[in-house]
């Protein structure tokens, strides 16, 4: 079995402030300057470009008042390679001294007890003017605690994180902790920076034997954080219930990913989920948008997995949101694809052909085979081969009736559409620009169970709708089902938007096709074989 891919997105943002440490012990001047231009330090106080250097010296202190040995300063310029650099200074004896070039510096220091149970202490200072020789204190005394977490007795903390972004002079700077305890303080340190040019966030994971939760935090300001304390109801947070499919005798685990999908970060929720099933997620709707991705479970025989990710799930309060991956009908969409186009003598063919029922198009997608055709006037130009949906054709400049069959089949799916088929006819000639085709495609949407299957002896709703330029310039719209495969043929009238499929025995595989015409002369035939079973 085959794995396709396509245009799939990173699931971690990569962190500009956090890509080089440079270590940097005692009293050394980093090898890296950012302020200066002219050259490595050439002498005491100075730069080879006569830009003032200074001392910087760090006295970390732990909670008992006495010397932190276990600590993490890190210090990044707002000029120069301060984006790509983060000075990472560090003694055993609890002070480090650094000479720097003058300028301002975003500092973060983590502090951390003497056993992991003691978590660990935040300390940032968004504002570190440096102009003369300097001497401060990291003391975590200062911090209080951050405490977000749900009300819930049950719920257990997962993980969290905190940001904060420091902007200055056009240059913004970030800093971050990670944790695994819920024993998290922080205290912001030193003078206000401008107003407004501070921004924190933090995100917080919990399980719960009900509901798992995503709580987010956002603010603006001058300073960082000192402490943070939230104690939302489930009443306050917004719900998305996630469901996950699994075919009759590949039930397991499945894998969910929860990322906000607004502003950096190096946390998500990450965990297993069983499949067939459904989790409830609450989420800080003040937060902002998440990605929510899902892996599903498959057998050695069904070959690897298939990957969606949805993004930009906006979950608000007082609605809840559904999103059922990897379950039937899969079938081609062309909502947010490109679908055909032609740019001069190019015909370029991009339309996801296994796109689950709700329209998730798996970023990986197993199949066993694929083929896309193109005949010009009857006769045929070329099959590629090796991708659903996607091919290129190089064609001539005239004016021509082109027709473009798509197919991709699967083996061992039980209950998945095991071949997808779409025919589209139209005409075309030479493009001056990229130009979108006449080509639409045609979305099934039953309610079936988690494990793509539909009740026996019971007649099946299946909405019917256009996604493409066909959308509202329908002329013709035919479904029809199979019950042998597409051997023979019933039409199901489609009333009010919903086709109408007989009651059939249990374990009937059923074979649906949509033939459509638009007002243009444009059309569609399109096959799901064994869309869905029934039990």
């Amino acid at each position: 079995m085959t794995t396709s891919s396509s245009s799939r997105p990173p699931r971690r943002t990569a962190l500009r402030a956090l890509a080089v440490a440079v270590a940097v012990v005692g009293s050394t001047l980093p090898t890296w300057n950012a302020s200066a231009t002219g050259g490595p330090h050439s002498g005491p106080g100075t730069t080879a470009a006569a830009t003032p250097t200074y001392t910087l010296t760090i006295h970390h202190l732990g909670r008992d008042g006495q010397v932190a040995p276990r600590y993490k300063t890190q210090i990044t310029e707002f000029a120069g390679q301060g984006n790509t650099e983060v000075l990472t200074p560090t003694d055993t004896s609890g002070t480090t001294t650094v000479r720097l070039p003058k300028g301002r510096y975003l500092l973060s220091s983590m502090l951390h007890g003497k056993t992991n149970a003691e978590g660990t202490d935040w300390v940032v200072q968004p504002r570190l003017d440096l102009n003369r020789d300097t001497s401060l204190t990291i003391d975590s005394r200062t911090t209080k605690p951050v405490d977000v977490r749900p009300q819930d007795d049950s719920a257990e903390h997962v993980s969290g994180t905190m940001f904060v972004a420091a902007e200055h002079d056009g240059a913004t700077r970030y800093a971050n902790v990670i944790v695994a305890t819920p024993t998290l303080r922080v205290a912001h340190r030193g003078p206000a920076a401008e107003a407004g040019s501070v921004q924190r966030w933090y995100d917080v994971y919990w399980h719960g034997k009900q509901h798992r939760y995503a709580l987010g935090d956002v603010s603006t300001g001058d300073r960082a954080l000192t402490g943070l304390v939230r104690h939302p109801a489930d009443k306050d947070l917004a719900e998305v219930k996630i469901r996950g499919a699994a075919h009759p005798g590949s039930d397991g685990m499945a894998v969910l990913d929860v990322t906000p999908s607004t502003r950096d970060t190096a946390g998500s929720y990450v965990a297993a989920m069983p499949a067939p099933g459904t989790v409830s997620f609450l989420f800080s709707p003040q937060r902002g948008k998440y990605n929510i991705g899902y892996t599903n479970p498959r057998t050695e025989e069904e070959g690897p997995s298939s990957w969606y990710e949805v993004r930009n799930v906006s979950p608000r309060l007082g609605r809840s949101l559904t999103h059922t991956f990897d379950n039937g009908v899969f079938g081609p969409k062309l909502d947010g694809s490109p679908g055909v186009t032609r740019t001069g003598n190019r015909i370029a063919v991009d339309v996801p052909l296994l796109a689950d029922g709700d329209g998730h198009q798996p970023f990986e997608q197993p199949y066993d085979t694929a083929s896309t055709t193109l005949y010009r006037n009857g006769q045929k130009v070329k099959t590629v081969t090796g991708k659903p949906g996607r091919a290129t054709f190089d064609v001539p400049t005239g004016r021509a009736n082109y027709r473009v069959t798509a197919t991709v089949r699967r083996t061992g799916q039980r209950g998945a559409a095991t071949t997808v088929t779409a025919s589209w006819t139209f005409a075309s000639q030479r493009t001056a620009a990229a130009a979108k085709l006449p080509v639409s495609v045609v979305r099934f949407a039953p309610a079936l169970g988690l494990d793509g299957t539909a009740p026996a002896g019971k007649a099946l709703r299946v909405p019917v709708s256009v996604q493409g330029p066909a959308r509202g310039h329908v002329r013709a719209l035919d479904v029809a089902y199979s019950v042998n495969g597409g051997t023979s043929w019933q039409r199901a009238a489609v009333v009010g938007g919903v086709a109408t499929v007989p009651a059939q025995k249990a374990g009937t595989a059923v074979t649906l096709r949509a033939k459509l015409t638009d007002t243009a002369g444009n059309t569609l035939t399109q096959t799901a074989v064994s869309a869905y079973r029934t039990r």
